[in-house]
């Protein structure tokens, strides 16, 4: 008697170049895997996709791989954005299609960046909110437009770019959301994303999280109070919840199941897929690989966005040279390795690294647990010690903790010794990187860009 029941749903063969499997052991879902069958036909209907979502690596680079695997499929997919989202589209091989021009020209938001790098914890959620507001304002009032002008018949919107459904509705097209950051659908039982808090299900701890869930609201008040006028003034139903949001066809999120708090009352669009990821997305970035040693590796990245805090590349350095580990810092950006000091421990520091092939070496990662770099490190189980600073870095760093993929240490708490402490235990301690190869099992069975993609052709063809 078989102990795994499998089933295969094939889906127009002649027309779809995978098919789903999904394996269920006593009614639970064990595995996610594809079938590649040969690529000579496309899919019945094509459909012209738009996608909307910020100018940052940590959206263009999970969209842009969303993206190439539905033009993969047959389809059309335009990225609709702001001039320094070009560079990534067009590399990735999409039609680009530029909102905003004179509001934000070639190179805004390396200037935003500049300043938001500077800054931590709620300054730097107060600063988001402000550009965001002003890219919201300007998609209200160019996006649509651009939309028709190329055509496009269903959207595909990053849940940070909250002005996307409203396009969405205006224009009269399908939209589905993808979570690239930590999923923000509302839970009273979760903690906001923005907090350190782990899970707890006692009544005082939901009561915690509503009040936070409030100063948020009051945070975010100027982004959905342009939201709101637009609707208004467009005759579109107002909003009355958070989740409002969010598309009513399906939700995307690039967490696996097994990284995210116990959650009770997701609807059932909800879908956690795994790392949207595809390699030949990635820009080319060079590297000296000559220079590595052989000795265990450890990586550190702050990201693109938090990452002028020099101090915390100090402190990781002093810290690393306590071990027997060899230490490659990237910058992401935020400074040149010339403005830095001589640090301990002669690391390897660069402005860009080639963050994939890096970690497939690594056996630690030091991050400020982005949610991109932390599940890029899972998908190679490698654990981590996490340094969040601002945005839904917090929330990510206390999955890291719940999962015991890694340690936690707070900004307001970095110091060499606690980061030497934090490294040592990680490196040591077999839970760890346990923990992480189970997180990296999860990571290939739940599908990622091929079943993201195969859920979002499904529900956009039955609107269709």
């Amino acid at each position: 008697m078989l102990d795994i029941v499998c089933y295969a749903v094939l889906e127009a063969l002649f027309y779809l170049s995978r098919t789903e499997i999904q394996a269920t052991y006593n009614g639970m879902s064990v595995a996610y895997c594809y079938l590649v069958v040969p690529n000579f036909h496309q899919t019945s209907t094509m459909t012209h996709f738009g996608i909307i979502c910020p100018a940052t690596a940590g959206h263009l680079n999970p969209m842009t791989a969303l993206g190439v695997e539905l033009q993969q499929r047959g389809h059309r997919v335009t990225l609709c954005g702001i001039l320094d989202a070009r560079p990534s589209t067009v590399a990735a091989g999409l039609e680009f299609r530029a909102i905003g021009e004179s509001d934000f020209p070639s190179g805004a938001m390396a200037e935003i960046f500049s300043h938001q790098g500077k800054l931590s914890g709620f300054a730097a959620i107060r600063y988001t909110v402000n550009w965001v507001k002003d890219i919201t304002k300007t998609f209200l009032n160019s996006a649509p437009k651009a939309l028709k002008e190329v055509g496009v018949e269903a959207l595909i919107v990053d849940q940070v770019s909250p002005e996307g459904g409203t396009i969405a509705n205006f224009v009269d097209i399908p939209f589905v959301s993808v979570a690239c950051a930590l999923m923000s659908y509302r839970d009273a039982s979760i903690p906001p994303a923005t907090t350190i808090w782990n899970y707890n299900p006692a009544w005082w701890a939901k009561l915690r999280n509503q009040l936070s869930y409030s100063l948020l609201d009051r945070v975010v008040q100027p982004v959905m109070g342009a939201i709101a006028q637009f609707r208004s003034e467009n005759n579109l139903p107002a909003y009355t919840k958070s989740q409002d949001l969010y598309s009513q066809l399906t939700i995307i999120s690039q967490q696996v199941a097994a990284f995210e708090f116990p959650r009770q009352n997701l609807p059932e669009h909800v879908h956690f897929v795994g790392p949207l990821f595809n390699p030949k997305t990635r820009s080319f970035v060079e590297f000296p690989f000559e220079k590595l040693t052989g000795q265990p590796l450890i990586y550190a990245s702050l990201g693109t966005l938090q990452n002028r805090l020099q101090y915390i590349f100090e402190g990781i350095a002093r810290a690393c040279a306590l071990t027997d580990a060899q230490l490659v810092i990237s910058l992401g950006g935020g400074m040149s390795p010339e403005s830095l000091p001589e640090l301990p421990g002669s690391p390897i520091v660069v402005n860009y690294a080639p963050q994939l092939e890096l970690l497939s070496k690594a056996s630690l990662t030091i991050t400020h647990a982005g949610l991109n770099t932390t599940l890029e490190s899972l998908r190679e189980g490698v654990p981590m010690v996490a340094i969040p600073i601002s945005l839904d870095q917090p929330g990510v760093a206390a999955r890291i903790a719940w999962t015991g993929t890694g340690q936690v240490v707070p900004v307001s708490r970095i110091s060499v010794p606690h980061l030497h402490s934090a490294i040592e235990q990680v490196r040591t301690l077999s839970s760890y990187k346990t923990n992480a190869v189970r997180l990296q099992q999860e990571i290939v069975n739940a599908g990622g860009t091929t079943r993201a993609a195969a859920l979002i052709e499904k529900v956009v063809s039955r609107v269709e």
